[in-house]
């Protein structure tokens, strides 16, 4: 969780929602990272998550991640969830949960959809109160 709670400080520093993410190989290997980038690059997609996965399918050639683990400092969305799903991620690791918009098991349960074709191992509260700090500190300032 170190890499991705450095990737979410330079988020922030970009002016965008403190979150990191990296995909990690069934070696251990970082094949990807991403931060958010949606307020940087003017990209509604731009999720750190949705950022990781494309760059660890660029590095390895292809679009099936299923021996990879998505390590994010905060619970993805329905949309980063749905991507990780569509590229058979194996596990997501997270820090922070989101009692908002939560699709690992908060709100939704995107992840471990039953009708889904895939389902996806789902770790949470890993470095929890550290990833939620930064996210409240975040917004404690623009408020």
């Amino acid at each position: 969780m170190g890499r991705p709670l450095a990737l979410a400080r330079e988020a922030a520093a970009d002016g965008d929602v403190p979150v990191g993410a990296v995909v990690v190989d069934g070696d251990g290997q970082v094949v990807g990272d991403g931060r958010n980038r949606r307020t940087a690059d003017g990209d509604p997609l731009a999720h750190a998550e949705v950022v990781a996965l494309r760059a660890a399918a660029e590095a390895r050639g292809g679009w099936r991640l299923d021996d990879c683990t998505l390590v994010v400092t905060l619970e993805p969305c329905p949309m980063c969830a749905g991507a990780a799903l569509q590229a058979r991620v194996r596990r997501i690791v997270l820090g922070a949960w989101d009692p908002k918009a939560g699709a690992c098991g908060s709100v939704w349960d995107v992840a471990r959809e039953q009708r889904a074709p895939h389902w996806i191992e789902v770790v949470g509260g890993i470095r929890e109160q550290e990833c939620a700090d930064l996210l409240t500190a975040f917004f404690r300032a623009r408020r």
